[in-house]
């Protein structure tokens, strides 16, 4: 078994775009022309070839590209019991254009029946690790889990089968110490939890989204953070468990924007997080300034190089950015990677799988010109 532990200095948020080879098994698939064992044959030979290259480019991380699911977060809820899903007629309110991603709501007693899918997902890149290499699992947040069902979309179809809150929570908790607990007999040691509440929790209509009001956030904000701190105190103590902050990414576009200060205090200063890998690609994310709350000795993946655009960042700037996040977190506690994932869903990004991997060559030149070899 692989020791080593992430973030690493040069490292990355974990989907990739997905091959065509991939996207045309998946649309055989739907249209009911191949089964589901001919398409997960596509599948394990799409992810072989791309944890090769990860390996090839001198990446220490490996992951699946997520190339089994449709999207980051929908895939994983879907695993257990209580959880239905329809395809959606409006999709999600992003920038410039819907998220068409299925509409998923509570139809019983959420519960897991047998192991979850991610888990044998997860058994097939740690059989490719090397020991240069270490399989990363993500998965979305307990907080994410919380938000898709209690938010006002979704309120009044949870409260027929959770009137109380509390119940649900914990019922979430419960079902995610299960699959964490089933990860680390696979052999995980380093899971990443995705989190775009934080993003809407900062958006400063994101009170609006939650129906109270600005100074009313805070509370919600503390209920999402203790609900992902129930579930990291009942993991393995030797399991490292980072989280990665999202402001939403389909195809290019996002959904929320804000500077990290309205969220610091709780999320900087109390998730009990090993690091933090953070978007900081363009004027949305706001400053630097917010690091200064990052309690302990937790860790800052900067997130400078975007993955939003095929445009290459100029090496230089992003070098001045990460010594500019110095002056609020020391330098050695900094790390790089893109600021999200390239295809938080199937239909991905809008940049070539070349320009998805100009992007990650930067990563790692800089990484080593800031903290060496």
């Amino acid at each position: 078994m692989s020791n080593l532990q992430t973030p690493f200095r040069y490292d990355f948020v974990g989907s990739f775009l997905r091959p065509e080879k991939l996207k045309k098994a998946r649309r055989q698939f739907n249209e009911g022309k191949i089964d589901a064992a001919a398409l997960k044959k596509v599948e394990d030979e799409a992810i072989t070839e791309l944890v090769s290259k990860i390996k090839e480019l001198g990446y220490h991380v490996i992951t699946d590209g997520e190339f089994r699911r449709a999207t980051w977060h929908l895939d994983f809820m879907w695993g257990f019991d209580g959880i239905g899903h329809t395809p959606t007629k409006t999709g999600l309110p992003f920038h410039g254009e819907a998220a068409m991603v299925d509409d998923t709501y509570i139809v019983g007693k959420i519960g897991l029946t047998g192991e979850h899918p991610f888990v044998d997902h997860f058994r097939f890149v740690k059989a490719l690790e090397d020991e240069n290499t270490v399989a990363k699992q993500t998965i979305p947040s307990p907080a994410q889990f919380l938000a898709q069902f209690t938010m006002p979309f979704n309120r009044g179809c949870t409260e027929k089968h959770y009137p109380n809150e509390q119940e649900l929570v914990n019922d979430i908790v419960a079902v995610y110490g299960k699959v964490i607990d089933d990860l680390y007999a696979a052999g995980c040691r380093n899971l990443q939890l995705d989190d775009c509440t934080w993003g809407m929790f900062a958006d400063k209509i994101g009170h609006t989204l939650y129906g109270t009001t600005r100074e009313g956030i805070v509370e919600f904000q503390k209920a999402h953070k203790d609900i992902n701190n129930k579930v990291i105190a009942n993991a393995p103590k030797d399991m490292i468990i980072n989280t990665h902050v999202c402001r939403g990414n389909f195809h290019s576009t996002y959904a929320s924007e804000g500077a990290y200060d309205s969220v610091a205090d709780i999320l900087f200063g109390e998730e009990n997080v090993n690091a933090y890998f953070l978007e900081f690609d363009d004027e949305r994310s706001g400053g630097f300034a917010p690091l200064a709350k990052v309690s302990g000795e937790k860790k800052v993946v900067l997130g400078l190089i975007t993955t939003k655009s095929p445009v290459l960042e100029d090496k230089q700037l992003v070098i001045d950015r990460i010594h500019d996040a110095a002056k609020y977190i020391p330098l050695e506690r900094l790390y790089l990677s893109p600021q999200c994932g390239f295809a938080s869903c199937e239909i991905g990004n809008k940049l070539t799988e070349e320009e998805q991997w100009a992007k990650l060559r930067l990563v790692k030149e800089v990484a080593e010109e800031v903290w060496g070899k």
